[in-house]
């Protein structure tokens, strides 16, 4: 409820300040301002019915608005300076042939400043509809397949080569689907991976809702099988009832276990630990239970929703995080806020000696928008002999 009334404030601000940029100083009182005024007001009631009903005819415009909003806020933001050079810049009109020079125009002239504002509101729309637009492409489209070579010292030669399918916050839900899951599904499958490992964050919904968009993934086909660990969203989907359909639909979730992966006769040891937001429920992560007692010459790899589990981790000897989370930012400048919280935004990096890659993620949250972190499917590929970084 916090969290709503905060959102309802902040979100409310940036509508007040585009209906200002947008309606107010563009249109002299009169009918257009009342109308441009009802638009506004009009839109963000949607955008609050669209978070709360989640219902596809109310989500998608909703969400798309939500999305324009934000961008229309930071676009009319970085044009004050302009606006601010513009109305304070005299325009230098000619003296008439034969007549002494002439005043030029006041800078404060109404029909001047009503120009400039509708001027900057134009291209304010222009530059914001190309930014969401370009950014439901990416949003919507097929997510990249990214190869990511690892190095592990303990790795036995025999296992080089061995891959790993990771894929992360697919966000089912009023938005996304039964065809998302299948394109997954069929994206995964062409790469025939080794394992395939789902780091969190599956669903925005309950199993009767959404069971059936998630049933595509009985369909997953890998040597040594798919596994699952929750995110924070499970945890506000019915977490217990999710795990017990995805282990029916043959994706194994590991809660705070390990399991050894072998081939040709070497093998390491494959943990999963619960997301932190489980301990609100009971359900935390316990690195003990998962780490405790293997063998240490094994290299391990975790699989830990938000990367910000690798600090805990590194204290258990891991070698590799798989994680997601982040969505590598999703929407710009959003990516300069991930690392207050999270120590790797996006792609492989090493957080107190332990080797962490996270995922961007192959669905969205909120807007089907991503400016510049393109959704993505991983194949993690674990090579022999780590080479000092």
């Amino acid at each position: 409820m916090l969290f709503l009334l905060l959102f309802t404030v902040v979100i409310g601000s940036a509508h007040y300040y585009v209906w200002r940029r947008a309606v107010r100083v563009t249109t002299r009182p009169g009918r257009a301002r009342r109308i441009g005024t009802a638009a506004i007001a009009g839109l963000f009631v949607l955008m609050l019915a669209g978070l709360v009903v989640e219902t596809p005819v109310l989500s998608w415009p909703g969400y798309i608005w939500l999305a324009c909003v934000f961008y229309l806020s930071v676009v009319f933001g970085v044009l004050e300076i302009p606006r601010l050079v513009l109305n304070r810049t005299r325009r230098r009109v000619p003296a008439a042939v034969g007549a002494g020079p002439a005043d030029p125009p006041d800078p404060a002239d109404p029909d001047r400043r009503l120009f400039i504002a509708r001027s900057l509101a134009v291209a304010g729309g222009v530059a914001t509809a190309g930014i969401v637009g370009y950014g439901a492409t990416q949003a919507l489209g097929d997510p990249r397949v990214k190869t990511i070579p690892v190095h592990l010292t303990k790795l036995d030669r025999r296992l080089s080569g061995y891959r790993i399918a990771v894929v992360s916050d697919i966000h089912l839900g009023p938005l996304l689907g039964r065809a998302h899951t299948e394109r997954i599904v069929r994206m995964i499958n062409e790469r025939q991976p080794d394992l395939v490992a789902i780091v969190g964050d599956l669903v925005d919904g309950t199993v009767e809702q959404l069971g059936e968009a998630a049933a595509p993934l009985r369909d997953l086909v890998s040597t040594h099988g798919a596994y699952f660990v929750t995110g924070n969203h499970e945890y506000y989907s019915g977490f217990e009832p999710w795990l017990a359909e995805l282990d029916r639909l043959g994706v194994h979730p590991l809660r705070n276990e390990r399991v050894r992966v072998e081939r040709a006769g070497a093998s390491f040891e494959l943990a999963g630990v619960n997301d932190v937001t489980g301990a609100s429920f009971q359900d935390g992560p316990d690195f003990a239970r998962a780490l405790d007692g293997r063998d240490p010459a094994n290299p391990v790899v975790l699989l830990a929703h938000q990367p910000v589990q690798a600090h805990e981790a590194a204290k258990h000897g891991v070698d590799l995080q798989l994680s997601g989370h982040t969505h590598g930012g999703q929407m710009f400048p959003f990516h300069l806020a991930v690392g207050l919280q999270q120590p790797v935004r996006s792609g492989l990096d090493v957080v107190d000696g332990v080797q962490v890659y996270t995922t961007n993620g192959a669905g969205f949250w909120g807007p089907p928008v991503r400016v510049g972190a393109p959704p993505d499917i991983s194949l993690v590929e674990l090579h022999h002999n780590f080479a000092s970084r």
